[in-house]
């Protein structure tokens, strides 16, 4: 069973604003001769790591809800110029809508088990609905 990040998504309004800055990372990195990916950086390394690399995602909470995810591919320590240890999760080119789950705002990334994950929205029949409708159920507890 795999374990999964979840952070907020500073910056951006919807799950589009989050799609466009992921294609200009990856545009970005197949330009300089890498691959397709994006990265978070954060300052703390998780210790987990072997368990998030085992099939896990990065959850991004965006305007008080779980909405999309990225699959996780790898997690880099480093040091930057300050000498401040931090650490790029290196996410898969692919942003997966979800269903929508209410969350507080917090600070940092938090472990999220899998079963408490939200559902990809392609797997549900509320794939059609227009966004304000899923989140007004989701409110609810109605989806």
């Amino acid at each position: 069973m795999a374990l999964h990040l979840i952070k907020l998504c500073v910056g951006a309004d919807s799950v589009e604003d989050l799609r466009e800055w992921v294609a200009r990372r990856s545009l970005a990195a197949i330009a300089a001769g890498q691959q397709p990916h994006s990265f978070h950086t954060t300052r703390m390394v998780p210790k987990r790591a072997e368990e998030l690399l085992a099939g896990g995602s990065l959850y991004w909470v965006i305007k008080g809800f779980v909405q999309a995810r990225q699959p996780l591919i790898g997690i880099e320590p480093f040091t930057d110029g300050e000498g401040i240890g931090r650490c790029h999760l290196i996410l898969g080119p692919e942003v997966v809508d979800t269903e929508p789950q209410p969350r507080r705002a917090f600070q940092g990334w938090r472990y999220l088990k899998d079963e408490e994950s939200p559902r990809d929205l392609a797997s549900l029949a509320a794939a059609d609905m227009p966004l304000e409708l899923r989140r007004e159920l989701a409110e609810l507890g109605l989806l």
